[in-house]
């Protein structure tokens, strides 16, 4: 039985026994110590119960489809238990699991341009050039866009600006945050925002 098959059946196998029991009052961080220590599936399964449901949905924001949506879910765990000794602790598990979740995403729907969202630097093109001589948009003029046109308006713009504004506004993540998961400074987290900010009221405002 390979890897990848073997979590699987482990991750929806009913029959979890006494280790899961005692393991599940553990906090993520010290579920993650745990499990990148023992390299225990069973542990793992446990992460999976708790967050599956938020990444199937954060898949499916980018998909628009139940089945890719649940194919990814799935791939994002896979990795995450290869990947899972990356996690530092530099922020909340849910915060890095999310943009992690939403770069799992980006190169999914961009594997034929090889875009990265970690790959994103400090340099300004020239579009974040002239951002920088507008007046920056005030949240409340973002919250104030009809929900039904801004979903829509969400889906229009680049995965990337799409991912700033989730992980931001939807998820609560905190500038500071921001720069550890982007590994960019703060200006640069500002001016992306910024210019996501910008994109998705363009968009929306050309709605009908």
């Amino acid at each position: 039985m390979n890897f990848l098959k073997r979590i699987f059946l482990v991750v929806i196998n009913p029959k979890r026994g006494a280790i899961l029991k005692e393991s599940k009052a553990l906090t993520d961080e010290e579920l993650i110590a745990k499990i990148t220590a023992t390299q225990n599936s069973l542990l793992f399964s446990i992460l999976y119960d708790r967050y599956s449901k938020k990444v199937y949905n954060k898949c499916y924001s980018f998909t628009k489809n139940e089945d890719e949506a649940k194919d990814l879910t799935q791939d994002v765990f896979f990795k995450l238990f290869v990947k899972l000794s990356t996690f530092k602790g530099n922020s909340k598990f849910s915060t890095w699991l999310y943009a992690f979740t939403y770069n799992f995403c980006i190169n999914y729907l961009n594997r034929d341009s090889g875009k990265r969202m970690n790959n994103l630097s400090d340099t300004m093109d020239n579009h974040d050039y002239h951002l920088s001589n507008i007046e920056d948009i005030d949240d409340e003029e973002l919250f104030e866009l009809k929900a039904s046109k801004l979903e829509k308006a969400l889906d229009t713009i680049d995965p990337e600006d799409k991912t700033m504004l989730l992980l931001k506004y939807q998820d609560d993540v905190s500038v500071k945050d921001l720069q550890v998961l982007l590994k960019v400074g703060e200006s640069a987290v500002k001016m992306r925002l910024k210019r996501a900010k910008t994109k998705v009221i363009e968009a929306h405002n050309k709605l009908k």
